[in-house]
């Protein structure tokens, strides 16, 4: 079976997520049954939890991946539901982890799960989800579709356990930076592209060059994302501005002022973020620091030079409207606003 066949271009208007999501809305629909199907339990808090969060959004950005390329180049999309489906329980489980460690109490603005239902709870409806995601993936019996989306699971825990023994220290550097999210964020996007090929094509390095994509995307992302907890408008975020600061987490924007830093900066930066000594007023003038050294521009450029790289692994996947759509989706990674 082949992919819904593809609308129009839409307007320029639109966001290249917005077009994806247009020109993969009948398989996205089935995802979505997909994922309300196989959250259902006998233990009542388990659909409840789980259906909290998903109910709340989110981009479903991950699931469009896998989707998108196993369109791109041809392939099973029944296939591509179930795996898609198994990527976004990965990503939900994930959430709900890292919202106990983090002690998050918001999430896609709405309260966090671990805050409506305690962090016993969410802990476990994790695990849950995480089991549902290898359950699909067994289901759909390719070893080599297996293999990647339990490398990502193992690297995504290993990103985050780095992240927690490095937070707070202000030694950390870019290239720790880097390897964290290539861990907890970017190895995920990489295996949703991965898999599409997998299930579509013989075509030579097909894996490859959407893993190469994948990976890039997933970098700039969270990058950008991490520019964004310094300098969003709250309501467009769908979180409070600055939780990376109040958590201690050192990301581009505070590593590149660090490098930067007078000892008057630099004893700041150990206040609030080793000592986590924080006063109200420290946000602001934490904002103000990373504004004087161009930081945040600074991020965003590191951010796009990732994208390209996006861009250019994907120059060698078959040309069609899904290529030209994921193209244009490296460089919005970067340019969002939320």
């Amino acid at each position: 079976m082949t992919a819904s066949n593809p609308k129009p271009r839409e307007k320029a208007s639109k966001s290249p997520l917005d077009r994806l999501q247009s020109l993969l809305s009948d398989d996205m629909a089935s995802v979505n049954a997909m994922i309300m199907a196989r959250m259902e339990s006998g233990v009542p808090m388990i659909p409840q939890l789980a259906g909290y969060l998903i109910a709340a959004g989110g981009k479903r950005i991950r699931p469009l991946m896998t989707l998108a390329a196993t369109a791109l180049y041809g392939g099973d999309m029944v296939r591509a539901h179930r795996l898609a489906a198994a990527v976004e329980f990965i990503h939900t489980a994930t959430l709900l982890h890292d919202d106990v460690v983090d002690d998050s109490d918001e999430r896609r603005g709405q309260k966090s799960a671990n805050a409506v239902f305690g962090n016993e709870a969410s802990v476990l409806v994790g695990d849950f989800l995480f089991s549902r995601a290898f359950q699909l993936m067994v289901e759909d019996g390719n070893l080599a579709v297996l293999k990647t989306l339990s490398d990502a699971s193992a690297i995504i825990a290993e990103g985050e356990v780095l992240q927690l023994s490095l937070q707070g220290n202000i030694i950390m550097t870019l290239d720790n930076y880097l390897e964290v999210i290539k861990g907890k964020t970017a190895a995920l996007f990489a295996a949703a592209c991965e898999v599409g090929p997998l299930i579509s094509s013989d075509a030579p390095n097909a894996a490859k060059i959407m893993c190469e994509y994948g990976m890039n995307l997933g970098i700039a992302f969270q990058i950008a994302d991490d520019v964004l907890d310094y300098n969003a408008d709250r309501a467009k975020l769908g979180k409070a501005v600055g939780d990376d600061f109040r958590e201690g987490k050192l990301t581009a924007p505070v590593i590149m002022a660090l490098s930067a830093a007078n000892d008057e900066e630099r004893t700041f930066w150990i206040r609030t973020m080793e000592q986590k000594e924080q006063m109200e007023s420290d946000l602001v003038r934490a904002q103000a620091i990373l504004t004087r050294h161009g930081a945040l521009n600074k991020g965003l450029e590191l951010a796009r030079s990732y994208a390209q790289k996006a861009r250019e692994a994907l120059a060698e996947a078959p040309d069609s409207i899904f290529r030209a759509t994921l193209d244009d989706l490296a460089l919005y990674a970067v340019d969002r606003d939320h």
